[in-house]
């Protein structure tokens, strides 16, 4: 009989401009530490495949899906989740417009939309439409989605004012 046990190991990560330390299982997805060792809750588990985005994170200011990205993999890299964007303008701009129905996608399409409007904060429309397919609403909230990512933008350009 072939026994199978998974050594555990310790890793520092950079979260929020923050090192946190975690003892982990090599396997372990990046959104399960996040979530179940760290207590940062703010990214969510929805399909576990990549599909819906609720789990949407950014590493090294691009976004990506947690819930496929091993932890491990992200030793030595920046993360930043939903609640490393305290007090910027999307993040107001999604609750003045509304961009949320039940929530639960709202983190992921707020870190996406971020990461968009950080790249290219006079995105077009369809360049907006473009990076937001890969997020999922089931109340089908897009229409205060794209009405938060176009007041962003304003409130962007009169900072860089």
């Amino acid at each position: 009989m072939i026994k199978y046990t998974e050594e555990l190991m310790k890793i520092s990560l950079n979260i929020n401009s923050e090192t946190r330390t975690v003892i982990i299982k090599p396997s372990d997805t990046l959104l399960t530490v996040l979530r179940d060792k760290i207590g940062l809750t703010g990214a969510k588990a929805g399909c576990e495949n990549a599909d819906c985005g609720a789990c949407t994170v950014l590493i090294d200011n691009q976004p990506m899906k947690s819930c496929i990205k091993l932890a491990v993999e992200c030793i030595g890299k920046e993360i930043t989740t939903i609640e490393g964007l305290k007090n910027t303008e999307i993040q107001e701009s999604f609750i003045e417009e509304g961009g949320f129905q039940c929530g639960f996608c709202t983190s992921g399409f707020l870190v996406n939309a971020y990461a968009l409007l950080e790249e290219d904060p006079e995105a077009d429309e369809a360049k907006t439409k473009e990076w937001l397919q890969s997020n999922l609403c089931r109340c089908t909230g897009y229409e205060g989605i794209k009405n938060a990512v176009n007041s962003a933008k304003e409130k962007i350009k009169t900072r860089n004012v």
